[in-house]
């Protein structure tokens, strides 16, 4: 298994799931009413999907190691800026799900806040995933060393048989097709 390889077919995953979220904001924005249970699912797919898997794989095994290996820049690339774009992420996400609470408790002003965390989160992640791809991931490759990759490559094996065992990849794909069908196909 390359791992590398495996996070960037799980971005492509991910920024189909960022149209859905832009295309479910611009209906709120449209005056449509929330669909909730949409909602759910998008930030059930961003938070145990995007988060805790594919985040997961790449703070505890990739991320590790660049700090760990390759100096100071390495560990600023990855402390001052990959984890904290994580993190900021995460903020449009908790935001995102307070403004839900609001707008079906009755503050209907919150739904500018629904669709300005939603597409703050979709923006941020589209650029977070660029430069993944382009920078981050590309220079791990190269700085790392043949067995430090190899060890990330064995660990990322170990954590997707798990997750594949536990049926995770399979049931958050099901649901980014779910959700791509009514909200990106449909007329």
């Amino acid at each position: 298994m390359n791992s590398i390889e495996l996070m960037i077919d799980e971005h492509t995953h991910i920024i189909r799931m960022l149209g859905v979220v832009r295309k479910a904001s611009y209906q709120v924005m449209q005056g449509d009413p929330i669909n909730y249970e949409d909602f759910d699912k998008m930030i059930d797919f961003i938070a145990n999907y995007a988060d805790v898997h594919h985040h997961g794989k790449e703070e505890k095994f990739l991320f590790k190691e660049m700090v760990d290996h390759l100096g100071k820049m390495g560990s600023n690339l990855i402390s001052h800026g990959m984890l904290v774009e994580h993190d900021w992420g995460r903020l449009f996400i908790a935001e995102l799900k307070a403004a839900l609470i609001r707008v079906q408790a009755g503050d209907d002003e919150s739904r500018l806040d629904v669709i300005a965390n939603a597409i703050g989160y979709a923006s941020h992640l589209a650029r977070h995933i660029a430069k993944e791809d382009t920078v981050v991931y590309p220079f791990a490759e190269k700085q790392l060393a043949p067995e430090i990759l190899a060890q990330i490559n064995a660990q990322t094996a170990t954590f997707e048989a798990e997750a594949e065992q536990q049926g995770i990849p399979a049931y958050y794909l099901n649901l980014l097709a779910e959700l791509e069908s009514k909200y990106l196909l449909a007329p």
